[in-house]
């Protein structure tokens, strides 16, 4: 590779982006360098630029940062004897589509050698998130026109059928693993994941819509939306979802009746929390049927506390919590082929709403925080 320079949006604080250029390096052994091609804004992206730096167990971040960890792009060059498989074990070649895993785990903490997942990691890495653009070779997120893939990282092959703008949502479609795990909390009838069961998507965003998907995928019966933005509801209506609230119109009081009142009143079987804020959580446990389930996969940053009734929310209800910390390597894949299979009955390729130039990261972001959008990315060679 040249010496030439890479364009980056880089954080150098919350709030605050400046276009910088970085030196462009040869990959090392056991590391690759992509060009990119799209990288989409994820509410944690958000929470960074709003200065919510805490994260994954009180680590906190280290300024400046490139930022962007749903990446999709070309292999530019691979170091080292040139050999790189992806987690599948497809051998890798120069000029091959691939999907940058997100997440590089140690492999040598206790949680890593008992086979946990990355977020359990004592020492876990994140593209675009703690790993600092200020360490050579700094191009360590996917808004930039290179990201550098370093030792342990994984990448996926992408599909021939499978279009950049679907491919941007496999890391959020890949967190939806977590209702994959529902299914096997249990092997009595009534504390699974059941065929037909009644699930709540609270906030439906991008990570909040895959999850909606998902459920359908696997068998959900009647799909109730929650979201502040009529416009999401809609798009969640044409995703598979029966009836739609708008939680900005309807007070949490009369959203509870109504979820009752669709199901005997019940409660709802399983609740998925994406909305992002702590204030979710005790509503979603309300809604819980007794011995319903919460998937809890919106808060990844901590934007503080909420109190909640041991008694009514969690022993006398016998609710079960599955706490969602990121998605899992060998589930980036299987998103994948799915997207492509259902592209024909989803309007996946509507997903990514907005599109920006690297120079206008600044408005890419105030869009990506506007109720008015879905999935924001950044194309960094437009």
């Amino acid at each position: 590779m040249s010496a030439q320079g890479v364009l980056a949006a880089t954080l150098v604080k919350p709030g605050q982006y400046e276009l910088r250029e970085y030196p462009l390096p040869e990959p090392g052994p056991g590391c690759v360098l992509v060009k990119m091609e799209m990288s989409g804004i994820c509410g944690t992206d958000k929470h960074t630029f709003q200065g919510y730096v805490t994260q994954y167990g009180d680590r906190k971040l280290e300024f400046p940062i490139i930022q962007g960890h749903e990446n999709v792009g070309t292999i530019a060059a691979i170091g080292g004897d040139g050999r790189f498989a992806d987690f599948e074990g497809v051998a890798l070649r120069v000029g091959d589509r691939v999907v940058v895993g997100a997440n590089v785990s140690c492999g040598e903490c206790y949680y890593c050698r008992h086979d946990f997942p990355y977020y359990c990691c004592e020492k876990t890495t994140d593209y675009g998130n703690n790993l600092s653009a200020k360490n050579p070779p700094h191009l360590f997120g996917g808004w930039s026109q290179y990201i550098y893939i370093v030792p342990g990282s994984f990448l996926v092959k992408v599909p021939d059928d499978l279009p950049p703008e679907v491919a941007v949502l496999t890391e959020i479609f890949a967190v939806s693993v977590g209702l994959d795990r529902a299914k096997q909390m249990s092997a009595f009838p009534n504390e699974s994941f059941r065929f037909d069961d009644t699930v709540v998507v609270m906030g439906v965003g991008p990570l909040g819509m895959c999850f909606l998907m998902k459920a359908r995928m696997l068998g959900a019966g009647t799909i109730i939306a929650m979201d502040l933005s009529e416009y999401r509801l809609n798009f969640a209506k044409r995703l598979g979802a029966d009836h739609t609230v708008n939680s900005g119109k309807m007070p949490q009081k009369e959203r509870l009746q109504f979820v009752k009142a669709l199901t005997d009143g019940r409660g709802a079987d399983v609740v998925v929390e994406c909305a992002g804020v702590p204030q979710a959580v005790p509503e979603a446990l309300e809604m819980l049927r007794v011995s319903g389930l919460l998937v809890e996969a919106g808060n990844f940053s901590d934007l503080g506390e909420v109190s909640i009734s041991p008694h009514r929310h969690l022993c006398a209800k016998n609710a079960r919590i599955l706490a969602v910390g990121g998605e899992e390597p060998a589930a980036y894949g299987p998103s994948m082929r799915q997207m492509a299979r259902y592209m024909k009955h989803y309007p996946l390729r509507e997903f990514v709403t907005h599109r920006y130039a690297l120079r206008d990261v600044d408005a890419a972001m105030a869009k990506a925080i506007e109720a008015e959008s879905m999935k924001v990315v950044l194309e960094p060679w437009r």
